[in-house]
């Protein structure tokens, strides 16, 4: 008997239950690759990202070709070159602070990037996931650059700038 009187759980949705939680514990712990647009460039990232960001600034406006981009950032020990090489370009940003660019040298597609102000951290570009069931991202910056006809969810955080942090002293 179940503590309200009805039945207890059986065998089989104890197990079904068992089964839905390894499933989930599995795939946070399962690589997911990012690739570029024609394959030649691979990076493998493990575990979850410590956060994913929307952005508007128009930076990120030219490098996208879209009104935004989206970056989920993990630590730098956690992304690896699965497969290729990239070429590189250093910019610097509306937040002050350098970023270096990842792309393939082939389509020119920018899979990753090492952002100076977060120097512990590589952000990546979530469309390289080309996976509709990556996490969604938590916070939105620089939305004084917003397009003005785009409207995102209330719950989501949203910062006019980026939100202040420091690079790290050398």
């Amino acid at each position: 008997m179940g503590r309200r009187g009805g039945p207890g759980p059986t065998a089989d949705s104890l197990h079904l239950g068992l089964q839905d939680f390894t499933n989930r514990f599995q795939l946070r712990d399962m690589p997911r690759d990012a690739a570029c647009q024609c394959g030649q460039l691979v990076i493998r990232c493990s575990g979850e990202p410590a956060g994913i960001s929307l952005c508007h600034c128009l930076d990120c406006q030219r490098r996208t070709g879209s009104v935004f981009g989206v970056a989920a950032f993990f630590a730098k020990e956690k992304v690896t070159i699965a497969k290729g090489s990239s070429t590189q370009f250093r910019r610097g940003s509306d937040s002050g602070f350098d970023i270096t660019f990842h792309f393939c040298c082939v389509c020119g597609s920018t899979i990753w990037w090492e952002p100076e102000r977060l120097a512990s951290m590589v952000g990546v570009a979530v469309g390289a996931f080309a996976d509709p069931d990556f996490p969604a991202p938590k916070q939105a910056t620089w939305d004084k650059r917003q397009h003005r006809w785009l409207h995102l969810p209330d719950e989501m955080a949203s910062h006019p700038q980026s939100p202040v942090r420091t690079a790290p002293q050398e």
